[in-house]
């Protein structure tokens, strides 16, 4: 029977492609890029990128946060400073918040039937600015941010961290739950914890096999009665 329930932020609960969109096109705008879908299709495979190798150990946080728009403006033959849109993205990125459908319903039902615990890999100052916003902090005993643990997801170390601060933890007992193959799934698969995909677009999972797939969080209720 599952009791601790571990659930990603960004495009779980919280609709970060619409977030970012809004983020990005302002803050390119600002600096003298047009948000053009050109543009922004370039920047999203250079974030990707980023992201990556920040999972892999490559980069650190700081590097990926700033290396990525002088990346972009350097492929766009423009000049920028880097750091200086990154903090203005931030910025803009940390105000206002989506919910993905269903999201905040479901941690109604669950909140009491589970303990919840949040594991994100965001910028601490952002994700602590959107969950104010969205009236998260309600539903869970401890929110993990990677930033602030000194861990990423999907290192074993970062989920570690966690269960060293979820009393009475049993990995027997514990999901996690999130969007991200290379994240989420791979780094419950190294925690050694039952995994959960949500996977809106139906996708093949490829080298990296979660235990179980959903849709979206709707779902999500009924699959945890049945483990």
């Amino acid at each position: 029977m599952i009791e601790f329930l571990m659930l990603d932020l960004d495009d779980t609960i919280l609709d970060f492609h619409k977030t970012e969109a809004i983020a990005i096109s302002k803050t390119i705008g600002d600096f003298g890029l047009e948000p053009t879908q050109e543009v922004l299709d370039l920047y999203h495979n250079i974030n990707r990128w980023h992201w990556q190798q920040l999972e892999l150990g490559k980069m650190t946080r700081d590097q990926v946060l700033v290396n990525r728009f002088g990346a972009l403006f350097s492929q766009l033959g423009k000049q920028a400073d880097a750091a200086a849109c990154a903090r203005s993205y931030e910025k803009n990125l940390s105000q206002g918040h989506y919910f993905l459908p269903g999201a905040q319903e479901t941690l109604d039902r669950l909140y009491g039937k589970y303990r919840l615990f949040l594991a994100s890999n965001g910028t601490a100052s952002v994700q602590h600015s959107r969950l104010t916003s969205a009236n998260l902090y309600r539903y869970f005993e401890q929110v993990f941010i990677s930033q602030e643990l000194g861990f990423n997801k999907p290192s074993k170390a970062f989920f570690e961290a966690c269960f060293a601060k979820m009393p009475g933890f049993s990995p027997e007992k514990t999901v996690m739950v999130g969007d991200s193959l290379s994240s989420d799934i791979q780094g419950g698969i190294n925690a050694g914890i039952t995994t959960i995909w949500v996977n809106p677009k139906k996708e093949r999972c490829g080298g990296i096999c979660p235990d179980y797939q959903i849709e979206n969080l709707t779902q999500l209720e009924k699959l945890l009665e049945k483990l």
